[in-house]
């Protein structure tokens, strides 16, 4: 009889519990995340995706179902940092072409400035101008904080605290990336045109490359990792 009784005080709680938080179907969950992924202007986050649905659910299982599902599609679920979101397949992105032009074009300093911090994350303003070798103007820095490309990072734990810069979410997610370590290499940067042969000034360990000839015949600059 105490073993019966110990036994049902052992089962009640869990059978009360399932009949109380019994979760949506997997597949209904699916449904859930890919209405929230397909309304939304911004990617999300898991936490979000939790907030919203019913209690029990488990939004992280629901977005790998949905992201198999969607593989060979036009469309995408990927993800972005630590959020997710619906995009279009990368070989039809030139069907959007009209939809994607780029009105506002960076300047090299910017380009350069953006190169940087995303290669030596977290960078501060002095690190980002010892590497160009030039100074960088404020107003360069404020475009891309507009742009909401790069963000403020945390104090670096040097005299004075200055304070670092990152790329953000917004930066990956324009260049299809999920995160920093999926950043081309410097031959895939070489052949979309988007770094000329020289490297920069200041891209060189200090002792190496001390004449312009030395510079011109290196194959890998220091700012640039292919790994």
């Amino acid at each position: 009889m105490d073993d019966q009784t110990q036994s049902d005080a052992q089962q009640s709680p869990r059978g009360d519990s399932d009949s109380l938080f019994d979760a949506p179907p997997m597949a209904e969950q699916e449904r859930m995340v890919e209405a929230v992924l397909f309304a939304s202007a911004e990617p999300v986050t898991v936490r979000d995706l939790m907030s919203r649905m019913p209690h029990g659910c488990n939004p992280g299982e629901a977005l790998e179902h949905l992201r198999k599902r969607y593989e060979g599609r036009g469309v995408r679920v990927v993800q972005v940092g630590d959020t997710w979101a619906m995009r279009t397949a990368p070989d039809l992105g030139y069907l959007m072409q009209k939809e994607t032009v780029e009105s506002r074009k960076l300047s090299r300093a910017a380009i350069e400035t953006l190169a940087i911090i995303a290669y030596h994350q977290p960078v501060t303003r002095a690190e980002i101008e010892e590497i160009r070798g030039v100074s960088v103007s404020r107003g360069t820095i404020d475009q891309l904080l507009e742009m909401e490309w790069i963000r403020l990072g945390r104090r670096k734990m040097t005299p004075g605290r200055p304070v670092t810069f990152v790329v953000t979410p917004t930066f990956l997610d324009h260049f299809g990336l999920e995160s920093a370590r999926d950043l081309p290499g410097l031959k895939e940067l070489r052949a979309a045109g988007l770094l000329e042969n020289r490297p920069p000034p200041g891209a060189f360990p200090i002792g190496q490359g001390d004449s312009e000839d030395e510079r011109r015949d290196a194959e890998q600059p220091e700012l640039f990792d292919e790994d």
